[in-house]
Parts: structure tokens; C-alpha cells; sequence
């Protein structure tokens, strides 16, 4: 039985209705707002680590790097304990972009595939999320590399 051109009206008609009707809306003022808190605020204890190593007689650079490498240890904490989720889910992109979000998009896939094994499991998904990135930061500073010492040889730069 074939479909009339009314009766495909209808049916789209509907679907769009249905489509309406089962999307989520969003407010992007309300998004934004969390997300400017949520990275506020992991940029914040990030701050507090910073100054409270540097007030313990580090130089700036070793400071940096404990403050880096404690945001990356309790990111991967809270991946574990599906804290971190959690954080993302109402912070976006705040919790996503500062190098927590890194360190979770890493710990994730490696906790949820540890099932699968060492090396099925763990090896080959660890990186399915974070590789991407990787793999075009590199690539894309290399480039920029190679522009830098064309333009020093030239003598743009």
C-alpha cells in the first residue's frame, strides 16, 4: 500500500513534533554560568596549591608542576570514585577544558575497560578519548615548529 503525499505530510508533521517534544532544551546563560563557576573554581584550588607550594620555598616552575601534577591526582580520584562525572554533567565545559578534564578523559576509559583485561581492556582503550587530542597538539606543534625555523632561516623571525 503506497502513501499519499498528505498522509507524508502528517507523518513528518508528527515526527517533528515528536522530536520537539523529546529534545532537552537548554538555557545557555544558566550553562555558561556553571561553567564559569565550575572551571572558577578548580582554577581556584589550583591558585591555593600554587601559592601554597611557592610559600613553602619552592621555586615557581617546581611549584607549577606539584600544582599540576595534585589537579591531575585528584581528578583521576574523583574519576574513580565517578565524582567527576558528576562535576562535568553540571559544570561542562568548566570541568572539561583545565587539564582535569584531560586527566579524566584518560583515568575513564581506563577504569571502565579494566574488565576486558591489561592489555584489550586497559591498553587499547586508555587512549580513545585523550588520543585524539594528543595526537593534534603534537602534530599542530610541530607545525608551528617547522613555520618558526623557516621563518628564523629566512629571517622573518
Amino acid at each position: 500500500m503506497e502513501e499519499t503525499g498528505s498522509e507524508k505530510k502528517q507523518q513528518q508533521k508528527e515526527y517533528e513534533q515528536y522530536v520537539k517534544q523529546i529534545t532537552p532544551t537548554h538555557n545557555l546563560w544558566l550553562q555558561m554560568l556553571k561553567a564559569f563557576i565550575t572551571g572558577g573554581v578548580i582554577c581556584c584550588i589550583g591558585q591555593f596549591i600554587l601559592n601554597y607550594a611557592g610559600s613553602m620555598g619552592l621555586d615557581k616552575q617546581t611549584a607549577a608542576s606539584w600544582c599540576s601534577l595534585l589537579l591531575v591526582f585528584l581528578s583521576v580520584v574523583l574519576t574513580g570514585f565517578n565524582l567527576y562525572p558528576k562535576i562535568v554533567k553540571w559544570g561542562g565545559a568548566g570541568a572539561l577544558v583545565p587539564i582535569t578534564g584531560f586527566a579524566n578523559s584518560v583515568a575513564a576509559p581506563a577504569i571502565e575497560y579494566q574488565t576486558e583485561g591489561q592489555v584489550f581492556g586497559i591498553g587499547c582503550k586508555i587512549f580513545t578519548i585523550a588520543g585524539p587530542v594528543i595526537l593534534y597538539g603534537i602534530f599542530s606543534s610541530w607545525v608551528l615548529g617547522l613555520i618558526y625555523w623557516i621563518g628564523k632561516l629566512t629571517g622573518f623571525i
